[in-house]
């Protein structure tokens, strides 16, 4: 749980005018046209998750604490979700932020069914939009029209520090949705099992939603250590695919390998365990996104600091790491990424060609790397079904600047998306703390 708070002070996000700035990159980066842009306002902004649209164009989610700059329709400095979208030619649409006067903060967006779209992420809000607060962070979910209007929204949680991670519809028009259930502050919520017992950490907290919001089922995932969830994939019959970073070795965790690992959750349309595994080696290994190549494949992002067992090949510090599961949670491939420092992937997705869009960070300067411009940069590869490089982009300046998501829209355009605390290298401009960071790609 205290390791989701520490890493929330990284932020951008995106908006109305900005200045933009095409780049050339190394040698092997194999894109032809490069167009940077930043967003946001004099405090902290960010974009966390980016969305394709069925319009051709694409949305972003993220949270603004700024009031000023390209964030002209927010009256105070408490952190907010924020939605920007664009059409397919980067022509801003519309943007909106929604929250009360607490601390708000969206982490993922998806369009649904009927052309609108749903937000989650966390807040501290009673107020404004929010109704209700149970106490510090609740997920909060809210649903928006095509236009951006909210339309309704609801907030799950106890008193404690409850962070919405993931969210997807169901067939049936509902949601399914993830995050970190702060077991410390449920009042006996959790999966702890033991009487008595004090939990370190979080659980993984999955909740069965109707088409309004109202909880169908709830369950949580874990055990007396720190559990915390980051995406989840619906499967053919129904059931889901969790996966996330767990050091505990009880309750649901049989495998522990050391430290953190990948742990992977495969339940049933119910939210029985179907199976659980753990993947990794005697360090610490993150998984952050996961991707259905098919039925019966998968693809798990994340990264590792290991150089044993199920990970073959250390190039460093900390690596990009990316495994290929079957359904039965068997381990068919495993590669990783990156330089002699330390280097994260973040999100996973499918490109138009048979490939696959990586999103993370680097600040290695060697290895895979094609360049380093700063102390961390955002960091992007085209890989093929087994895990080769096709293409990839470095993207900073001389501070902190990393990729939250990235998405390839139907002409062929990669959208990435993240945060900058940059003015120099390839960010054009810095309007405060941190600003929303987005690449273009052809």
């Amino acid at each position: 749980m205290k390791t989701q708070l520490a890493c929330l002070l990284l932020c951008l996000l995106l908006v109305t005018c900005s200045k933009d700035t095409e780049i050339t990159d190394g040698p092997n980066s194999g894109y032809v046209s490069k167009t940077v842009v930043t967003k946001g306002g004099s405090k902290n902004d960010s974009a966390q998750s980016v969305v394709k649209t069925s319009d051709g164009g694409y949305a972003i989610l993220g949270f603004t604490q700024s009031s000023d700059g390209d964030v002209s329709h927010k009256q105070n400095d408490s952190y907010d979700y924020w939605v920007l979208k664009y059409a397919s030619n980067h022509t801003l649409q519309w943007s909106k932020t929604y929250g009360g006067s607490g601390d708000d903060r969206g982490e993922h967006i998806i369009e649904t069914q009927d052309g609108g779209f749903a937000i989650l992420g966390y807040s501290t809000s009673n107020d404004g939009d929010v109704s209700l607060n149970a106490g510090a962070q609740d997920y909060w979910l809210a649903k928006l029209d095509n236009l951006g209007n909210l339309l309704w929204q609801k907030s799950y949680g106890y008193i404690g520090a409850d962070l919405g991670k993931s969210v997807m519809q169901t067939p049936d028009g509902g949601y399914f949705i993830t995050g970190v259930l702060d077991v410390t502050a449920s009042g006996g919520a959790g999966n702890t099992k033991q009487a008595n017992q004090r939990h370190a950490g979080g659980d993984y907290w999955v909740l069965k939603l109707d088409n309004q919001g109202t909880i169908e089922w709830s369950k949580y995932y874990g055990g007396s250590f720190t559990d915390t969830p980051y995406d989840a994939v619906k499967l053919a019959d129904g059931g889901y695919i969790l996966i996330g970073s767990s050091d505990s070795d009880d309750v649901d965790i049989n495998n522990n390998i050391g430290t953190y690992d990948f742990w992977i959750v495969r339940i049933s349309e119910t939210g029985s365990i179907v199976w659980e595994k753990n993947f990794g080696g005697t360090q610490i290994d993150e998984a952050r996104g996961i991707l259905a190549v098919n039925n019966n494949s998968f693809f798990v992002i994340g990264d590792t600091r290991s150089s044993d067992n199920q990970v073959s090949n250390n190039l460093g510090a900390a690596d990009l790491w990316l495994i290929n599961i079957n359904l039965d949670g068997n381990l068919i491939w495993e590669k990783t990424f990156g330089g002699s420092n330390f280097d994260a992937g973040k999100s996973i997705s499918k490109g138009l060609n048979n490939n696959y869009i990586l999103a993370g960070n680097s600040r290695s300067a060697n290895g895979n790397l094609t360049q380093n411009k700063g102390q961390n940069d955002a960091w992007l590869l085209q890989v093929d079904g087994n895990g080769n490089i096709q293409k990839q982009i470095s993207v900073g300046g001389s501070e902190i600047d990393s990729f939250s998501s990235a998405v390839q829209l139907d002409n062929n355009t990669i959208i990435a998306v993240g945060q900058s605390s940059s003015s120099d290298g390839d960010i054009p401009e810095n309007k405060g703390f941190s600003d929303l960071l987005i690449l273009q790609l052809q």
